[in-house]
């Protein structure tokens, strides 16, 4: 256990240093969020039946998730990235905790994620968006937000650990934008059609950001949904559980077995 605390930290420092030494990438990873928030806010806002304030808030805790799920594509392009320029062969060569390297890069990412989360909710702030329930609920969402995240990177690792090229990696989490269109996210999802509704519904991230928008208090929880998105909190929990129980365990082996 000390070992993997103390490798596992180690990791958790060479990751940050990689993205700072990286700013341009960076810089545009956190702002992205912020430009979809204005593009979405004032622009879609003003086409949707819901005024403009309203749907503001109900946005808000959407691209937060949305943000949030895409730590898949962060993972996964890291991860190709070191393993396809031979980094990870040489982590492995030396006498570090197998476990340690890929729990370093989701650590990393997780204090890079949590630091562009502020900027995130000012802006949002200044767009009219309102806490409106407790400081619990509040905090208890930031939390949330944060575990998903954690258990998308876990995600996103392990498909780059399998990934056979750099260019494949990109492609494949650029194709991970699709997600949060399938979900509650930026609409509603009851007034989709009942086929559709039903997979918006069952993905995880209509779980967590029905989740959010509960504990911000912008939106109450809707009648008649799939369990997950009728039961938020639990539906969110149940789901990154099982994201991490599945995708940590597999990254750690595939990082452990190399290439094959």
């Amino acid at each position: 256990m000390n070992t993997l605390a103390h490798d596992g930290t180690a990791m958790l420092g060479r990751q940050l240093q990689r993205a700072r030494n990286n700013p341009g990438l960076l810089v545009l990873t956190q702002t992205m969020p912020i430009t979809m928030l204005l593009f979405f806010g004032y622009v879609f806002g003003s086409a949707l039946a819901m005024p403009g304030a309203e749907y503001r808030s109900f946005l808000v805790p959407g691209l937060l998730v949305a943000t949030a799920a895409g730590g898949v594509m962060t993972g996964m392009f890291q991860a190709a990235q070191d393993t396809h320029r031979g980094v990870t062969d040489r982590l492995r060569t030396l006498p570090v905790s197998r476990t340690a390297v890929p729990l370093g890069q989701a650590a990393a990412d997780l204090v890079v994620t949590a630091a562009g989360t502020v900027p995130f909710l000012l802006v949002g702030l200044a767009m009219g968006w309102r806490i409106e329930g407790s400081a619990a609920g509040a905090a208890g969402a930031v939390a949330l937000l944060l575990l998903f995240r954690f258990a998308c990177v876990w995600v996103g690792i392990f498909l780059g650990l399998l990934s056979r090229s750099e260019e494949a990696a990109g492609q494949l989490g650029g194709a991970t934008f699709v997600l949060p269109l399938l979900s509650n996210a930026y609409i509603p999802a009851e007034g989709l059609p009942g086929w559709l509704r039903a997979v918006a519904e069952w993905n995880p991230i209509s779980a967590v950001t029905t989740a959010v928008r509960d504990l911000f208090g912008n939106a109450p929880v809707p009648e008649g949904a799939a369990w997950p998105v009728a039961h938020p909190v639990a539906g969110s929990l149940a789901w990154c559980a099982l994201l991490v129980a599945v995708f940590a365990p597999a990254a750690v082996r595939r990082y452990a077995h190399g290439i094959r």
